[in-house]
């Protein structure tokens, strides 16, 4: 009777729809964001990494930068709703959301600058912009002036 439950849940875990690109992860999974969020994708090669940019239905362009090893190293957003946070921020989802909470509600801009880890965010219903990446991620070649 374990083995029926096992399957599914094995069988679950393999499914496209829980493989995201992330803040950290694999660009093997561009494509499932890309379904995920109903978005089309265009990507770009330039100076050592690859932008992949998806627009989504509701106007929100997400842009996920991935080094010449196939890590996303840096994630950014603008447009008039946010995008997936826990998607987009994977493993340091839950860095973010405790650092976001110590500034408060009433900061209209975010600065999360911690070892390892950055999120620059801000606007207003119907206009956020933002981004968040890996310090040390960052390809030598690549300026974080680069990441928007």
């Amino acid at each position: 009777m374990k083995w029926p439950l096992f399957a599914i849940a094995a069988a679950m875990l393999g499914s496209p729809s829980f493989a995201h690109a992330w803040l950290g992860g694999d660009v093997a999974s561009v494509q499932a964001d890309q379904q995920r969020m109903n978005a089309d994708v265009a990507s770009t090669s330039t100076r050592g990494y690859t932008t992949y940019e998806m627009q989504t239905p509701s106007g929100t362009r997400v842009k996920e930068f991935v080094s010449p090893s196939g890590r996303v190293f840096a994630v950014a957003w603008q447009g008039p709703a946010l995008p997936d946070m826990r998607q987009l921020l994977g493993a340091f989802f839950t860095r973010y959301v405790t650092a976001d909470n110590a500034l408060g509600a009433a900061a209209a801009s975010r600065l999360i600058d911690e070892p390892g880890f950055v999120v620059q965010a801000g606007g207003h219903m119907r206009a956020f912009v933002g981004r968040a990446y890996i310090p040390e991620s960052i390809p030598a070649e690549v300026s974080v002036a680069d990441l928007h």
